[in-house]
Parts: structure tokens; sequence; C-alpha cells
């Protein structure tokens, strides 16, 4: 799938690595996709074929029988090797700060390794008990490689706090709260590092808000610009 995404699907955005895209050979071929956003391919998908995966969902944020659990973003990762720019890594950050509806406890994501994925290919870290915190001031990390498309980073986080690294087999999938505060190394290794993940919200209790009426609203719009300038192409 990683491999020959469908581009006609209205909403789908793929993501490209920017020092990959330097190389004028790879802003043609999929060498330099890090990410495929809102594939409704994989809407489909996750609905049909995830059944124990909604389950595990409504016991988190649902009443784990009736609730109305909702498909809210999908994204599948190709996280290219590592030009040595460091480009492939993405800072710490907390999911929420994409997400324009409420509340955090009503948002679940669902993310599946489709490779063996450890520290070496770049797997993500976390740092353990942050999502019983605040949503924190977001901003474009200041690196010298470059920075990829909205993969901000949070400004003010503890760098002594106590990390843990997610190392997976393929098919092992984490779930994690919206404000838990994580992010992922450099791809050290020579092949690509490859994922999927779905966000899910509880409808019966979620509510979408304006992006004037968020903190984060800067993200909010960024991402809505992204949106109308596929809609337009």
């Amino acid at each position: 799938i990683c491999e020959s995404p469908r581009s006609d699907f209205p909403l789908i955005n793929v993501m490209r690595d920017v020092s990959v895209l330097k190389n004028e050979q790879n802003k043609r071929n999929m060498d330099s996709v890090t990410k495929i956003m809102d594939w409704m391919g994989f809407h489909r998908l996750s609905s049909q074929s995830s059944f124990q995966i909604v389950s595990i969902v409504k016991a988190l944020i649902g009443d784990g029988v009736s609730s109305n659990i909702c498909s809210m973003n999908t994204m599948m990762f190709n996280k290219p090797p590592d030009t040595g720019s460091l480009t492939s890594r993405h800072p710490l950050h907390q999911d929420l700060q994409y997400f324009p509806f409420r509340p955090a406890e009503g948002i679940c994501c669902a993310w599946t390794a489709l490779v063996p994925v450890n520290r070496q290919n770049g797997c993500l870290v976390v740092l353990p008990g942050t999502h019983k915190g605040e949503l924190k001031k977001h901003a474009y990390p200041k690196w010298e490689g470059g920075v990829n498309l909205a993969y901000y980073g949070i400004q003010d986080f503890d760098p002594n706090a106590p990390r843990t690294y997610v190392e997976m087999d393929a098919g092992d999938t984490v779930f994690f709260h919206p404000l838990l505060i994580h992010g992922s190394g450099a791809n050290k290794s020579n092949v690509f590092r490859r994922a999927i993940s779905d966000h899910y919200a509880n409808d019966d209790v979620c509510r979408y808000y304006l992006p004037e009426d968020l903190a984060h609203d800067e993200t909010v719009n960024e991402m809505r610009e992204v949106v109308q300038e596929r809609l337009q192409k």
C-alpha cells in the first residue's frame, strides 16, 4: 500500500521529507514520501477488518458496548532512511494539537507497526504519564537540517524527563491518549519504517470547535489550508 497510494481520493495528502526531496529524482517517485494522510480507502479498511482494535478503543473511550466510535484521522507512515540531516525524526508533540474536536478523553490513537520497529529505524518514544497534563505550546523546531510540514514540537518539555522507547514487532498495536507527549527518532537504517495509525473519537461526547476558539488555532488553520489546496487540484 505504501508503495502505490491512490491519489484520486479527494482528501488524500501525500507528505514528503524535505531533505530527501532535495534529490531531483525523488520528486518523481516514492522515495521522499514520509506520510500519507486521510486515505479514505484505509477508513473503509479500518471499519471492516479491525474489530478487535475498535473493541479496545470502545473500552478506552466509550462505554465498551454501544458507544458511537468514529474514525477521524488515518495515516500511513513511510519514514524514509535519513539523509543525515535528521529530518526523518518527529519532534516530541501531542496529537491533540492537530484536532479541532474535544474532549481529549473521548479520543484515542491506535498505532500499528507494519514492519519491526526499533530505535535503529525510528520507533516511537513517549514520556510516560504526560497524558495527565494539559495541551502545551507547539511550534516548528529550529532544526538546521530542515523540518517537514506540520512537524510541530513542544517547546517547554523537560529534556531530562524519563522516556520509553516503544519497540514493536510487525502487527503490534499500541493505543495512546491524545495528550501523551511522544515523537520518533531518525531512521538510521537503510529501509523504510512503515506503520499505520487511526485516531478514533467517541461521537457521543466529542464536539467540533472553530479554530479561533482553540489555543492552537494556527495549527488547525494550516491543516485546513492543506486540505483546501488539495481540493483545488
